[in-house]
């Protein structure tokens, strides 16, 4: 029963503190399905990845928050000017615009429909908000992690124009010095990002990668 009873306190600490998170309100002031939108927004505001008739591919993007900023930006006047390919385990409510799967990006067959969605367009920026289910075991879920951001990365390296961008969430500890050494052999420029939108206490901070290096130069 204790453990039921300090089980119940931290989740109503927690929906305590995300009813009153500014972020949260001002997702749904604005529309916005999750308060991640503003993560990918401090990070594209910085570096102008993001731009009107780009080809763009959403990887975890269940709720739909960054295909939401990402159809917003590609639509500054209305109508949609290039594309949006969305794939995530979870389903996903529709996105006028937005073009999407769902399966694990991790299966062949899912990676294959992706290729397809892609109709052999080059992609400017690749997103990935994705994130496995956490075990507990640190080392176990550190190799998850890396896992999930090592296919982002050969996903990118492989599609990505050459002036191309990755975002990636990653998660301080166990993987992530591995991580950012991976990104600096497979990108010409990287740069991380502790968006504001971003909790304190989360370890997750966020890997770019821009202009893929061509593939016989990454390890």
């Amino acid at each position: 029963m204790k453990i039921q009873t300090q089980s119940k306190k931290v989740n109503k600490a927690w929906l305590n503190d995300h009813v009153n998170d500014p972020w949260v309100k001002l997702a749904q002031k604005e529309g916005y399905r999750a308060r991640a939108a503003y993560k990918l927004k401090e990070i594209d505001e910085a570096l102008g990845l993001i731009r009107s008739g780009q080809v763009v591919v959403d990887l975890g993007s269940t709720p739909g928050a960054w295909s939401q900023y990402v159809r917003r930006r590609l639509a500054p006047a209305g109508a949609l000017q290039g594309a949006i390919v969305a794939v995530d385990i979870l389903p996903m409510e529709p996105i006028e615009g937005v073009t999407f799967l769902h399966g694990d990006f991790r299966e062949e067959a899912v990676l294959a429909q992706l290729k397809e969605a892609l109709a052999g367009r080059p992609v400017d920026v690749v997103v990935s908000d994705m994130a496995p289910n956490l075990s507990g075991v640190s080392s176990a879920d550190a190799a998850r992690i890396a896992h999930l951001v090592e296919l982002a990365v050969d996903f990118a390296v492989h599609h990505l124009r050459p002036q191309g961008a990755l975002v990636a969430k990653v998660f301080h500890g166990g993987a992530y010095d591995e991580l950012v050494r991976l990104f600096r052999a497979s990108f010409r420029q990287v740069k991380t990002f502790k968006p504001k939108a971003s909790r304190d206490r989360s370890a997750e901070t966020f890997l770019v990668g821009i202009s893929p290096k061509p593939t016989s130069d990454t390890v």
